[in-house]
């Protein structure tokens, strides 16, 4: 499925209402570039069982709080790995997570 360009009414795409990125694959939330030091900061809640990423339950992060579509927040958002770092509002991967879920 092609993805459209964002549109000017698009252009506001609003993290707090969606969490779709945290929720659309188990995959995504793999540590890649994270120091030793910046690992450490991660509450080990939150660390999957095999140290590679965050923990998810299902496809969920399990550090997203709230309803995907409705209002959500990262509970580590501070601390957040450089995978959530990198998807950016509006980007291949967010407008991906979007269409997944019917929120674009």
């Amino acid at each position: 499925m092609a993805l459209a360009e964002p549109d000017s009414a698009e252009a506001s795409w609003d993290c707090q209402t969606c969490g779709a990125c945290c929720s659309y694959s188990s995959e995504w939330p793999r540590f890649t570039m994270e120091s030793d030091e910046a690992l450490d900061l991660i509450p080990p809640q939150f660390v999957a069982a095999d140290e590679r990423g965050m923990r998810c339950d299902n496809e969920r992060c399990s550090a997203l709080a709230g309803r995907v579509g409705v209002s959500t927040s990262c509970t580590i958002y501070e601390v957040r790995p450089d995978v959530c770092r990198a998807c950016s509002p509006g980007d291949h991967a967010c407008r991906t997570a979007r269409a997944a879920f019917g929120l674009i």
